[in-house]
């Protein structure tokens, strides 16, 4: 059974009309609580020397003492709020968390994270700090592993995750993102795709089929796959169209190269904005129950901690 972490313990209240569906995280994992195949755990909180492996010490600390500027914050997207804190606290550490257990047991996920948009020193995009850098910078630093690959096909390209690892030859930064979308000046990944708006299941896999095992040519020590489901075609921010059963596929492919490889797998949930809010819901479960299924084996031959 495996471990899953979860943030939404930590409510942000947001104002009514708000784009950002923070009841989205609540609901993914009461659809998942219906299995038997997963346990769930709040996400630790992150250490301010967590933060600071990626991190500017003059940004982490404004935020910590809820004194980041009013410019900041509307770049981040959401109110000054407390709760903001301890939320994005916990959905750092539920990926460092998950991270760990990864190394131990195959693979592991939390209900939360992939904030891709957040730089060293700014926020962005509903992004506070990049939980995906900060537990793949823990990894090297520990000496877990010496090449991460990151995996990024929220339909939004992982601009700030792209920028902290610009040069780091012991990280690859795949993204797949739609050309036209947010943020409308890219970085420069180790590999990016882009899709015209409109972009269905039948092209998004064809191409995906294509360029996924480049990524895969770096044969990383561990997979971060950060599994945003906005290229909906219902989703109110992705601008593509695919379909949950296009995206079901999308998953699989990228799981059945994660067991062929044989290293370890963190999936965080990255962007959803469905209307309706169930078909964001559903395919992010998907993509949590396709990894369980298809990464079965592969963690059975991972040591099982005491």
């Amino acid at each position: 059974m495996k471990v899953l972490y979860y943030c939404d313990h930590h409510d942000i209240p947001l104002q009514e009309g708000h784009k950002f569906p923070m009841e989205k995280y609540r609901l993914i994992r009461q659809e998942l609580e219906r299995t038997p195949m997963f346990r769930f755990a709040p996400g630790p909180p992150a250490r301010r020397e967590d933060l600071l492996r990626v991190h500017d010490a003059a940004y982490v600390d404004a935020f910590l003492s809820g004194e980041l500027s009013d410019a900041h914050m509307r770049r981040i997207g959401f109110p000054r709020l407390s709760e903001l804190i301890s939320r994005s606290l916990s959905s750092v550490g539920g990926t460092v968390a998950a991270s760990q257990r990864a190394i131990q047991e195959g693979w592991s996920g939390v209900l939360a994270g992939g904030t891709h948009h957040a730089y060293r020193d700014f926020g962005s995009g509903f992004c506070v700090m990049n939980d995906i850098a900060v537990a793949t910078q823990t990894l090297l630093d520990q000496g877990l592993v010496e090449r991460v690959l990151v995996v990024d096909l929220d339909v939004h390209q992982g601009d700030g995750t792209a920028a902290i690892f610009s040069g780091q030859e012991s990280v690859f930064t795949f993204s797949a993102h739609g050309r036209n979308n947010f943020p409308f000046r890219k970085q420069v990944s180790s590999l990016d795709v882009a899709f015209e708006d409109g972009a269905g299941d039948d092209e998004y896999l064809a191409v995906l089929s294509r360029e996924l095992p480049k990524a895969f040519e770096f044969r990383p020590d561990i997979v971060f796959y950060q599994a945003g489901v906005d290229a909906l075609r219902t989703d109110r921010l992705g601008k593509l169209a695919m379909t949950v059963q296009g995206l079901k596929k999308r998953d699989e492919m990228v799981f059945a190269s994660v067991a062929q490889l044989g290293s370890p797998c963190v999936v965080t949930l990255g962007g959803g904005y469905a209307s309706p809010i169930e078909d964001t819901v559903h395919a992010a479960a998907s993509t949590y129950l396709s990894a369980a299924q298809i990464l079965r084996a592969m963690s059975a031959t991972f040591s099982r901690p005491s």
